[in-house]
């Protein structure tokens, strides 16, 4: 319901204030006015853009991390624990403070949890990247190849990410309520291979 207010309220500021610079004698229509409308938009077409970029270097990304999630519960990399009550992580506790940092963190906790199960496995992990890493983990069937192509992906959404400027609000929820979950999930997975 939150989100809906903010959304009607982005968008009736940006409305109003295009129309005054619309309808005002001494103004012409020009890219203000333009802009004006087009972020009056911007919340109603979130679902459907992967990012937008306004000037002065506002970038807003949207969805990926969302179905990057997604994928990674197909793939069964989403432990069901309880994330409401549980702070367990170093990047939980900074994520309202510091996203960009909270999703260095996570991103760092999904390579320590990728170099123990190949250290389980016997997998020599000097001078190899987290790619090979993951291959090698699905050639000893540790990982499936659904599930190396979702972390794939999630690092290098989390690597870009960890670089933009200015982060979507949703990622900060992102990182509170998925990371935990996918780390359980792995801590699980490596914990497995010991049997």
């Amino acid at each position: 319901m939150h989100l809906k207010k903010l959304k009607i309220t982005v968008s009736l500021a940006a409305s109003i204030l295009a129309l005054v610079h619309i309808f005002v004698p001494a103004v012409t229509v020009d890219i203000i006015g333009v802009a004006l409308l087009l972020i009056a938009l911007i919340p109603w077409l979130a679902p459907f853009l992967r990012s937008v970029e306004l000037p002065g270097g506002w970038k807003f990304t949207f969805q990926e991390l969302e179905d990057t999630t997604l994928r990674a519960k197909d793939a069964g990399l989403l432990s069901d624990i309880n994330v409401e009550t549980e702070t367990k992580y170093s990047f939980q506790l900074i994520a309202n403070d510091d996203p960009n940092l909270a999703l260095a963190g996570l991103r760092i906790e999904l390579e320590r949890r990728l170099r123990d199960m190949a250290e389980r496995a016997d997998i020599g992990i000097r001078n190899q990247g987290l790619g090979r890493l993951m291959r090698e983990l699905a050639k000893k069937e540790m990982l499936t190849k659904q599930q190396v192509s979702v972390l794939s992906d999630m690092i290098q959404l989390l690597n870009a990410a960890v670089h933009a400027e200015r982060l979507d609000p949703r990622a900060t929820k992102w990182t509170m309520e998925t990371g935990p979950r996918l780390l359980e999930s792995l801590d699980t997975m490596s914990a497995g291979s010991d049997g």
